[in-house]
């Protein structure tokens, strides 16, 4: 017994249900997207019977859209690379499932280890590559879902281009 306190909790809390906060039907935080990620990370027959390699461009799939989200599948060939971008509105979650990618942005180069995630607001210029000699497959989740994805120079002024996850 805690004697700080005058509050004692007796009995099962579960029984109380009237007390309790409903479980959320999707995500609608940060830390709620990021789990998402981890969760469907760890669940390789929700997203390995889709990956596909394409030598010639980055091949991606959508995976799944809840309310206002899009959660894609990527994958990488070494030497491929997004290019330097932003997801316009898009908030965003990216989770590496398998392989390893380098993200180059204003202030880091960063490697990418399965399981690394980054998650990153509206505006963040990056580029994602992989530099690394095995293929890698990557985890995207976007809220609100992306619909545009406007591509920057070295010098950071964009120029839009054609939807594509990254």
């Amino acid at each position: 017994m805690n004697s700080d306190s005058d509050i004692q909790i007796a009995g099962d809390l579960l029984e109380v249900q009237h007390l309790l906060r409903p479980a959320p039907a999707h995500p609608a935080t940060v830390a709620e997207f990021a789990g998402l990620a981890r969760t469907l990370a760890a669940d390789r027959a929700q997203w390995a019977p889709y990956i596909e390699y394409d030598a010639t461009t980055r091949w991606y799939r959508r995976l799944r859209t809840g309310p206002g989200y899009e959660v894609w599948l990527l994958s990488w060939v070494p030497g491929q690379g997004s290019g330097r971008h932003d997801h316009g509105r898009s908030s965003g979650v990216l989770t590496v499932l398998e392989g390893e990618l380098t993200e180059r942005s204003g202030r880091a180069v960063r490697t990418l280890a399965p399981g690394a995630q980054r998650v990153f607001a509206p505006g963040y210029v990056h580029d994602v590559v992989n530099a690394a000699i095995e293929p890698a497959v990557s985890l995207h989740i976007y809220y609100p879902g992306l619909t545009e994805m406007p591509m920057h120079s070295a010098r950071c002024s964009p120029e839009t281009q054609d939807v594509v996850p990254a």
